[in-house]
């Protein structure tokens, strides 16, 4: 199974991808999770120690790498370099392993104007290429919102785009624009899971601005995960037993094809 997790800032896709790996996981599966997002945080969600978060090197700051497997100098424009270096080893060279879950963190690329083709950006481009097409691994990738990482020659590999809502406005009219925006590309897999859920009404609302049919999910407001976050616990660390069926039930529809 390979998942790309995307929606608007703060939703909530960090707890998803995290909770998920880790029970992909618990079930015995070999689990690499992406996170694709500049502003990371699944190290965090998967319980990673601070400590050990601090050891991690975004792939787009491994400056030493791309230029070696590029042929090119970082930040320097105008020049040749090759559009498809060798990625095929990062993952299990550079990847770092905590609670049966690979991680692998990708960083943002600072790039030069609107669709820069910089080193580094072509690299990230031909490692997610290569991760979704082509690593046998079940694969989890937690995104911003859109489809940046992504594009046609990927589409085929990835299983299903999962985008996380809350009951809100603003949240909806989000990820309206990711499902037209990987429609551009050719993604039509999409599910949705509903998080911060406090009422009927809520999920009333989500169900009626989706499509009852696409949203496989639907997540309470818990204060656990918080708690979760503010000790440095993974997100399934002490949940209550019935938001952690919530959790096993989206892994259950995603496993039926849910969505499709």
């Amino acid at each position: 199974m390979k998942l790309a997790i995307s929606g608007k800032g703060g939703v909530g896709k960090s707890t998803l991808a995290a909770a998920l790996g880790l029970l992909m996981a618990r079930d015995g599966r070999k689990v690499l999770a992406i996170d694709a997002d500049p502003n990371a945080s699944l190290a965090g969600s998967l319980g990673m120690p601070v400590e050990k978060q601090k050891t991690i090197i975004p792939i787009s700051q491994q400056i030493s790498l791309i230029e070696e497997r590029t042929g090119a100098r970082v930040k320097q424009y105008g020049q040749m370099f090759k559009i498809n270096p060798e990625v095929s080893d990062i993952a299990d060279k550079y990847a770092t392993e905590h609670n049966g879950v690979s991680l692998l963190v990708l960083g943002a690329v600072k790039q030069g104007g609107g669709g820069c083709a910089c080193p580094e950006s072509i690299f990230i481009r031909a490692l997610v290429t290569d991760l979704v097409l082509h690593k046998n691994d079940t694969l989890i990738m937690d995104m911003e919102a859109g489809v940046e990482h992504l594009g046609r020659a990927t589409t085929s590999g990835v299983d299903l785009m999962l985008i996380v809502v809350e009951p809100g406005q603003r949240s909806i009219d989000c990820a309206k624009k990711v499902v037209a925006m990987a429609g551009e590309i050719g993604l039509k897999r999409i599910a949705f899971v509903a998080n911060k859920i406090t009422s009927v009404a809520d999920e009333e609302f989500v169900r009626n601005a989706l499509g009852d049919d696409k949203v496989i999910g639907m997540i309470p407001y818990a204060e656990d995960l918080r708690l979760a976050d503010r000790n440095g616990k993974s997100v399934l660390d002490g949940l209550d037993s019935g938001i952690l069926k919530r959790f096993e039930d989206i892994l259950g529809a995603l496993e039926k094809g849910g969505g499709k």
